[in-house]
């Protein structure tokens, strides 16, 4: 699959290579694994000498010696003598940066943590006492998201304060995902492009995966989910072992009970039988991966709410892989295939009210996007857009079938909201379904 998008922050890295020429720049670059960050980075730097520095679970010493080569053959960096430290060799590339120009890119630059704890102290010494005169585009990865919010954001940690830019890589929006299908097949249906949007969530990898394996249809993208080499199948768990320390077992299972639709705390905790307040906590600050949903300019504090999971394909893989690892170890298929299927519509309907809340979003014309439901859950709207600065808005009714939608009961809904919240804003009704997208 060809590189797509990603105007703006091929700027920024581009911007920031000029600026290194001067003055030394250190950039850190996340997002969640598969998202494409060492794609960007490969593609803001073509045509120009860097070294590539893969930071891999090996013993220091090795990793040393491995960077020592690599830097000879990528960069002409001749390290003489047998390197053992890390900071042995950051301070000789340090000191290269003040004779001429370099660009160092660390990927998983978070598993140092692991090697040596140490390492970041030393790199914040080292980083200080050089960067004044040194021309140095240093540019550190990572999708360990919890370990680098410790390593930079926390202001007990060494590095706090150290980098001069920070980008978080987003999946792509839902104009880009459209544009990748219809490239691939111009032929598509709507179908076609929420199922996609549904299984990858915008993730570079996952639809790089499914495009290159020609499943450009709702059909083939679930046959190719449920295969028996299927890299998706597995997934779930590769990315979050790396994120969960201990506790492993809990977390799975709240995540799994959110996702089967048990998103109320209060269902959450009969559920496993314990209170699962802290979990929640982490689950949502920590580790990121679910959020608290609230009605629509609901007090912050609102006990009014409920939890999803933020992103696409955990979502998915919770409802429809994890709960049957039985099935994939007897090497069952047709039946994790037909549950699928038997629970399709039902599952894409409430997807969809997400993508249209992307697509509202993207459009850049709204300031906030979400959902309104009333304490005793009579009255529930799918999507509310406003704009703070100019009171307008719309609210909307989505249903994968247009049939379906009856504005004459939306209404009834509207007229419910608070007018203490919504009395300010003129909202324009719509009707959104599958042939909206």
């Amino acid at each position: 699959m060809k590189f797509y998008n990603r105007v703006n922050e091929l700027s920024i890295i581009r911007e920031n290579e000029k600026q290194s020429y001067d003055s030394a720049v250190f950039m850190v670059l996340t997002g969640r694994r598969r998202v494409g960050k060492t794609s960007l980075v490969t593609k803001a730097m073509e045509g120009k000498e860097y070294a590539y520095l893969f930071v891999s679970k090996s013993s220091e010493s090795l990793l040393c010696r491995n960077f020592q080569q690599e830097l000879e053959q990528q960069i002409g960096l001749t390290v003489y003598g047998e390197i053992t430290r890390f900071k042995d060799l950051f301070e000789v590339i340090m000191k290269e940066a003040q004779k001429r120009h370099l660009t160092i890119v660390l990927d998983e630059f978070q598993t140092l943590y692991k090697i040596n704890p140490t390492i970041f102290s030393e790199i914040q010494d080292i980083w200080d006492r050089f960067k004044q005169n040194a021309k140095i585009h240093l540019i550190v990865s990572g999708s360990i998201q919890t370990l680098m919010k410790r390593i930079f954001d926390d202001k007990s940690e060494p590095l706090y304060g150290r980098p001069t830019s920070k980008l978080v890589l987003r999946p792509f929006t839902t104009a880009v995902i459209k544009e990748i299908l219809h490239d691939a097949n111009p032929n598509y249906t709507p179908d076609d492009l929420l199922c996609l949007y549904m299984i990858t969530g915008g993730v570079a990898k996952y639809i790089e995966l499914l495009i290159d394996a020609k499943c450009y249809t709702k059909e083939k993208m679930l046959n190719y989910i449920c295969r028996q080499d299927s890299y998706f199948l597995t997934e779930g768990k590769d990315i979050l072992n790396q994120e969960f320390s201990s506790e492993q077992g809990t977390y799975f299972s709240i995540l799994q009970i959110i996702a089967s639709g048990k998103t109320k705390r209060s269902e959450i905790d009969s559920a496993l039988q314990k209170d699962v307040g802290t979990f929640l906590q982490n689950l949502e600050s920590k580790y990121e991966l679910i959020r608290r949903k609230k009605p629509l300019l609901a007090m912050q504090n609102s006990k009014v709410s409920t939890y999803e999971i933020r992103d696409n394909f955990l979502r998915f893989w919770f409802r429809f892989i994890y709960p049957f690892q039985s099935l994939i170890e007897r090497q069952l298929f047709a039946p994790l295939r037909g549950n699928i299927s038997n629970h399709y519509e039902d599952y894409s309907g409430r997807v969809l009210e997400q993508y249209f809340h992307d697509k509202v979003m993207e459009s850049g014309q709204y300031t906030q996007v979400g959902n309104w439901w009333d304490r005793k859950g009579q009255n529930e709207i799918d999507l509310i857009a406003i704009n703070e600065f100019d009171h307008t808005g719309i609210i909307a009714e989505v249903k994968r079938n247009p049939k379906k939608i009856n504005l004459q009961k939306l209404a009834e809904k509207a007229a419910a909201l608070p007018s203490k919240d919504f009395a300010p804003y003129h909202l324009q009704p719509h009707p959104l379904s599958l042939s909206d997208m």
